[in-house]
């Protein structure tokens, strides 16, 4: 049953975790013993003043920490961290100076390459010069089109250590897409690659990289390639071998800035409307995720730590970081079943991979093509494993630990790229549920509301944050008057964050996702969460995926459910019963479909997320606002028009 404990770590992994050292260090703080993590969570939202100045130091931030960690403000926005701190994102990764492995980068078609700590230092000391001779400075904007891979890292770093502002989105977005995010910010210099490979096929990035050139003033490209290609030559481009050339590795001055100074633009999906361009803090994310990866998930110096991503998602942004934890970075761009499913797998095995990051998603493929890497692989050094992107299903947390690993942490996390981190996720000190996110995360006073704002519990209701935190974008490029952000957060619930997710908090002190708020389905009157009918359908084998949406239909709104069927199989009525006697059972009879359908293909973002909202729209006949946002945008002529949705 949901709720049932599958894993809990044993004395000495709780004693020997970042997360016990830390609440004993603070013990005189807050008085509680060191395994009661929800006295010690409550101190951390009670005293924010207390806690974060303890969390500086207990995680040895380098930089200058001021006499204030925290100073209360009349609003939410209006509170300040640490005010007269100084410090710098760069300095902070780049510590370590010897030939232990930084960063173990690969690709889908075999490629490995290794990029010791010294040498690390050395190529963004190089970077950081070039991007310098080009008048690069603190708040310029340094764009990329880039694949996950060392160039992007190393380039990240070196925008870093300037105090600039970098701002990156992958190479699989065409000419509108990446026009439409990277033009914005008016970037000085664009770091690029050419070309690409995915899956055996090779792909042309040169359309968008003009488009960016084309709407940007832009003073350099720089391409990650051996020439510059012809289609290009007009355009102000160099190599990243010749722009370098002139430049030695040496020590690097790090540019100490203010909290709120930008590291990094971040963009929304933009499915409704141009993509808003969240501007994140330096000092915000270092803290922020320094705090999720060392308490929360505590990895350690020399582990290796991967998470599959691109660069147009936060997850990238909060993998980088862990470098400030001395743990390796292992990386890997292109398909992640290719040539074959379980190439993830081989991949922990073969890098001792120590803490694993995917999507829920991936894991239920593996699941439905029948891994057992319990049977085919060691996962010797494999402690830790994160999902996001989607909730993570009860029957995934019983295949995580009956087909992969018994004794492993199973961390469901979720956040979002609005503040470039986590609001709920794992920790070591408590146990994991079935179909929970374990906890709130330090620091932040989670809740869930109804729609008239009261608090409600055991129900699914809008996940709000009560207080400031770390990680709050310091802006959206481009609102001045601060409107856009006003609206984008506190507008529902006015002082409070509302993250847009639909949220069950639970008994034991954990969270189920029930879906974002936003799509949140109606029908009499009854908000129904998609992922609770996601949680049954994705339990039959003969689908592949599934979107929900709700219809407008005869003054009430009815649930319509699309299916992704698997080879071999058929929309028929017995599978249609099937489907609805699975949903009526494992959520209620509200939550029945009232027409199933059959598609070829469910529209997703670039981030891989499914877009009910592109879906919705379409079978209402309304334009969908911007489909450069959408990974395969073709799809959305399946929804169009369709017999079954007039009567």
């Amino acid at each position: 049953m949901t709720g049932d404990i599958l894993w809990e770590a044993d004395a000495a992994r709780k004693h020997g975790s970042a997360m016990w050292r830390f609440a004993e260090a603070t013990r005189p703080l807050h008085g509680a013993a060191p395994d009661d993590y929800e006295a010690l969570h409550a101190w951390s939202v009670r005293e924010p003043e207390a806690f974060h100045d303890a969390l500086w130091d207990f995680l040895d931030i380098v930089g200058e920490k001021g006499a204030r960690a925290y100073v209360a403000g009349e609003t939410m926005r209006a509170a300040r961290f640490f005010p007269d701190a100084r410090l710098n994102y760069a300095e902070n990764l780049l510590r370590r100076r010897d030939d232990a492995p930084a960063i173990i980068a690969h690709r889908d078609d075999g490629t490995r390459r290794v990029l010791s700590w010294q040498a690390l230092y050395d190529k963004v000391s190089r970077l950081a010069q070039a991007l310098a001779a080009e008048g690069v400075g603190e708040g310029d904007r340094v764009a990329a089109i880039v694949t996950n891979d060392l160039e992007a890292i190393t380039a990240y770093l070196a925008t870093a250590a300037l105090g600039a502002i970098w701002s990156s989105c992958s190479p699989d977005f065409g000419p509108d897409g990446a026009s439409d995010r990277l033009c914005q910010i008016d970037p000085k210099v664009l770091v690029a690659v050419p070309s690409y490979s995915y899956a055996g096929k090779a792909v042309d990035v040169a359309p968008s990289i003009r488009a960016v050139a084309e709407g940007a003033r832009l003073s350099r490209i720089v391409l990650f390639a051996d020439a510059v290609p012809e289609a290009l030559a007009d355009l102000p481009a160099t190599t990243e071998a010749e722009w370098l050339a002139p430049f030695a590795p040496g020590e690097i001055a790090f540019n100490r800035i203010g909290f709120e100074a930008p590291l990094a633009i971040l963009f929304s999906s933009g499915t409704t409307g141009k993509p808003k361009c969240i501007t994140h803090s330096a000092a915000g994310l270092l803290l922020q995720h320094k705090k999720e990866l060392t308490l929360h998930c505590d990895i350690r110096a020399d582990e290796k730590f991967f998470y599959f991503t691109t660069c147009g998602w936060m997850m990238w942004n909060w993998q980088v970081s862990g470098l400030a934890l001395g743990a390796t970075l292992v990386t890997y761009d292109g398909n992640p079943a290719y040539p074959g499913q379980e190439r993830l797998l081989d991949l922990v095995d073969a890098e001792d991979i120590a803490i694993f990051g995917t999507s829920a998603k991936y894991i239920d493929a593996c699941l439905k093509a029948g891994l057992k890497p319990r049977e085919t692989h060691r996962l010797e050094k494999l402690k830790l494993i994160l999902s996001t992107g989607s909730p993570l299903i009860p029957p995934s947390f019983d295949y995580i630990y009956r087909d992969w690993k018994p004794d492993l942490h199973l961390a469901s996390i979720s956040g979002g790229t609005d503040i470039c981190a986590c609001f709920l996720g794992g920790n070591p000190l408590l146990p994991v549920r079935r179909g929970e996110l374990q906890c709130a995360l330090l620091g932040l006073d989670i809740d869930t509301l109804d729609e008239a704002g009261t608090p409600i519990s055991g129900e699914a209701g809008e996940l709000v944050c009560r207080n400031a935190h770390l990680s709050m974008p310091v802006k959206f490029w481009g609102d001045a008057d601060g409107s856009r952000y006003t609206e984008a957060y506190f507008s529902r619930f006015p002082g409070l964050w509302a993250h847009g997710d639909f949220v069950e908090k639970r008994p034991s002190g954990g969270f189920i996702i029930h879906g974002r708020s936003d799509t949140t389905l109606n029908p009499g009157g009854v908000r129904i969460g998609t992922a609770e009918i996601y949680r049954q359908v994705e339990t039959i084998d003969a689908i592949e995926e599934a979107v929900a949406v709700g219809q407008d239909f005869e003054g009430d709104q009815r649930v319509i459910l699309f299916v992704k069927l698997r080879p071999g199989h058929g929309l028929d009525a017995e599978l249609e019963k099937s489907i609805r006697s699975r949903i009526r059972s494992g959520a209620s009879p509200r939550h029945v479909p009232a027409r199933i359908i059959a598609v070829d293909a469910i529209p997703r973002t670039r981030s891989g997320k499914i877009s009910e909202i592109a879906v919705r729209d379409t079978i209402h006949g309304r334009a969908v606002r911007n489909t450069t946002a959408l990974a395969n945008p073709e799809a959305l002529a399946l929804y169009a028009d369709l017999p079954e949705l007039r009567g």
